[in-house]
């Protein structure tokens, strides 16, 4: 009997040490924090993406009003600060000639043959105009910027508009007037910062805007400019011997594609 009764008690004795065992283990709280801190890590994501997106989407309601339609073939008629021009088109000059512009930077008349790239080319130097004129002609945007006063943080706001943005292009243009000039054929705006909202609301209006430019559907990608070396720009004045606005010659084909590239459907280009 007193073995049993000593044999009980170790069995309650073990049994409290186990649950002592039991009750003294501690919790796991480096497990508890690394899982708190992944749905923190997880809930400022999704907040960051959200907002990124809900941003996107204001961005883009925010333009819509500047869509051309049947009813609103050239939105830039409300943009404060627009010029607009009639230009005759087609009149092309030779690579040796210069054009005597009635603007600067011109955004219509008589230009070269060949058109420079303008499939979201970013110059790094300036480019010939009489080229650059020709690509407004196909519908593109040109941005110009004089680089002594854009720079930095400025000049790469200008950048993400252009690169990689078909039917748009940007480049420096020594002596402009203004930090920043907008240019589609007909139609220049001239702004002093890269975050004036009209800079957005000019592109999205008249980039490929078929009711503004006079070769629907012509190509921006050129097979024979040079994007790496393009001709060079040309500070000084035209001379006597320039072409005037009102000249340059309708029986000089156009030099830079093949019609495989030049689509005929009427299209504007999406939000930038």
């Amino acid at each position: 009997m007193t073995s049993g009764k000593k044999t009980k008690a170790a069995r309650s004795s073990v049994a409290a040490a186990r649950s002592s065992v039991v009750a003294k283990k501690p919790k796991p709280w480096g497990t508890i924090i690394a899982v708190i801190a992944v749905l923190a890590l997880a809930g400022t994501v999704f907040g960051y993406a959200y907002a990124q997106i809900s941003e996107k989407n204001a961005n883009e309601a925010a333009l819509a009003k500047w869509n051309p339609s049947e009813d609103n073939k050239d939105p830039s008629d409300q943009i404060q600060g627009v010029t607009k021009k009639e230009y005759a088109a087609g009149k092309h000059v030779q690579p040796t000639q210069r054009v005597a512009y009635d603007q600067s930077p011109p955004f219509g008349g008589p230009h070269d043959g060949a058109w420079a790239n303008c499939t979201g080319i970013v110059y790094t130097k300036a480019v010939r105009t009489e080229n650059m004129v020709h690509s407004l002609e196909h519908g593109a945007v040109w941005i110009a910027y004089n680089p002594d006063q854009v720079t930095g943080e400025a000049l790469d706001k200008l950048k993400r508009r252009a690169d990689g943005k078909q039917y748009t292009m940007l480049s420096p243009y020594p002596g402009l007037d203004k930090p920043i000039s907008l240019q589609a054929w007909g139609h220049q705006l001239k702004v002093e910062s890269a975050d004036d909202e009209r800079i957005d609301q000019f592109i999205q209006s008249l980039r490929r805007n078929q009711y503004t430019y006079p070769e629907i559907g012509a190509a921006c990608d050129s097979t024979t400019f040079d994007v790496d070396n393009p001709p060079p720009f040309v500070a000084e004045k035209p001379g006597a011997d320039a072409v005037p606005m009102e000249g340059g010659t309708t029986d000089q084909a156009e030099t830079g594609g093949t019609p495989s590239d030049m689509p005929v459907a009427p299209t504007t280009q999406p939000s930038s």
